[in-house]
């Protein structure tokens, strides 16, 4: 997208859903040279893995599953037993022919990306999302090509600094995938190219859920900092997570951005802690309640909660002016005409794993020295929405895009250090400041 779109969220759509279609499915940006990664004369493509958690792991498995001839040969993470696990299980998997990362190229520390990034032709980004535009900004100062989990920031500052970086990305022909699995599943690309091809006539409505019972806390330990323990219990807090409507809802968002073709102009929502309202989860909600406005006047409702024992639901639904669609991560997608006659439904039980392919298709890429991804650009703009919602649903006011990218309110800390203050902190008791609707600020 242009530049000038920043501020107006409800670009031509047809514009936005060709460009779309285009690279959803991989389609070559013909005419541009490819961005040379490789050191000699070797074919191998060589991988540093920056986050050593689980996902960064199971990332790193799916690079060096790839068809193409990838090696591991950098690792970084600010915590020394998370590298460890993750380099062991790794080299075991896939041996030294696959994962070839001697000590001196496995790094520690909250600099430490910047070391491993300049030993590979390819990274993957995969610490909490807070560190996301710093990491990607250095990767492509450097050169790299990149895959990088969602959400790509937690706060408008990140949003723009990574925005700024892709386009320098593009400049220089650097592949870049982004894991919303969904743009690399098959019942979703097949059933939303329908959708652009006018099967449904115009959207005019939608919902879209993400509803579970939570995920993983880890208790403070003895003797950790509040940098550490928060790095550690990373999902709790703002500066690394973003929410869970950011970090988990954003799948959900962005399938709702992808069919309209554009983004909302403003959100009005509402939310709280319920449920899961102890020390151990930090700040953020448990539960949000979104309705995102479209330019043509279009409304999503979007629901997100972590309530245990409850119906959970994760899934899209849209309605248009002749029919409707149901999608779901389970390959399901199906089109309905205004009577409620199917018109198309995926039967894709077989279907590759979307976690796989996001990795074959890059690699696939970059081996064949093609430029085809330029993910990085609508991950932000998804991003931006799924913040927008958690403004929207902790300050109870209607808050405008243009408003909410433009805020300088930043969340990340002032310096990373084991002993540095985060700018949330608990009160004697232990609980941290929790937004409140017709009280809190938010840009």
């Amino acid at each position: 997208m242009r530049k000038k779109d920043l501020k107006h969220p409800g670009t031509e759509r047809r514009d936005f859903l060709k460009a779309s279609a285009l690279l959803a499915g991989g389609a070559l940006l013909s005419g541009m040279p490819f961005a040379g990664v490789y050191a000699g004369a070797s074919d191998v493509i060589k991988v540093a893995l920056i986050g050593c958690g689980d996902r960064g792991t199971g990332a790193a498995f799916q690079a060096l599953t790839a068809k193409a001839n990838v090696r591991l040969v950098a690792m970084a993470d600010a915590f020394q037993d998370r590298l460890d696990k993750s380099y062991l299980a790794l080299s075991t998997k896939f041996g030294k022919d696959k994962v070839n990362v001697p000590e001196g190229q496995r790094y520690v520390g909250f600099d430490a990306f910047r070391k491993a990034i300049a030993k590979a032709d390819v990274v993957i980004l995969a610490t909490p999302p807070g560190f996301r535009p710093m990491q990607f900004e250095e990767a492509v100062n450097q050169g790299k090509h990149v895959f990088m989990e969602k959400p790509v920031a937690t706060d408008a500052p990140g949003v723009r600094r990574v925005l700024a970086a892709a386009e320098e990305a593009k400049r220089k022909k650097l592949n870049v995938v982004v894991g919303l699995q969904r743009r690399y599943q098959n019942n979703y690309r097949e059933t939303i190219r329908r959708i652009q091809d006018g099967a449904i006539g115009d959207i005019v409505g939608g919902q879209v859920y993400w509803n579970s019972g939570g995920v993983w806390v880890r208790p403070r330990e003895a003797g950790q900092t509040e940098m550490e323990y928060q790095m550690r219990n990373w999902y709790y807090f703002n500066w690394l997570c973003g929410d869970h409507i950011v970090e988990q809802h954003i799948h959900n968002i962005d399938v709702a951005n992808w069919i309209k073709g554009s983004y909302p102009v403003s959100a009005y929502g509402a939310g709280g802690r319920f449920l899961r309202t102890g020390k151990d989860y930090g700040e953020i909600y448990d539960s949000h309640s979104v309705q995102f406005t479209y330019a043509d006047g279009c409304s999503v409702m979007s629901q997100c909660r972590h309530y245990e024992g409850c119906a959970n639901r994760v899934d899209e639904s849209f309605q248009g002016t002749k029919g409707s669609v149901y999608l779901s991560a389970n390959n399901t997608g199906t089109l309905r005409d205004g009577k409620g006659n199917v018109i198309f439904d995926h039967n894709g039980k077989m279907d590759p794993n979307p976690y796989q392919t996001e990795h074959d298709e890059l690699f696939d890429a970059i081996s064949h020295r093609e430029y085809k991804f330029e993910d990085a650009d609508r991950a932000a703009r998804s991003t931006m929405t799924a913040i927008l919602g958690r403004l929207a649903s902790y300050s109870g006011a209607v808050v405008k895009w243009d408003e909410a990218l433009n805020s300088q309110v930043s969340l990340f800390p002032d310096q990373l250090a084991w002993d540095a203050v985060p700018k949330v902190v608990p009160d004697a008791s232990g609980n941290y400041p929790v937004a409140i609707p017709g009280q809190t600020k938010v840009v």
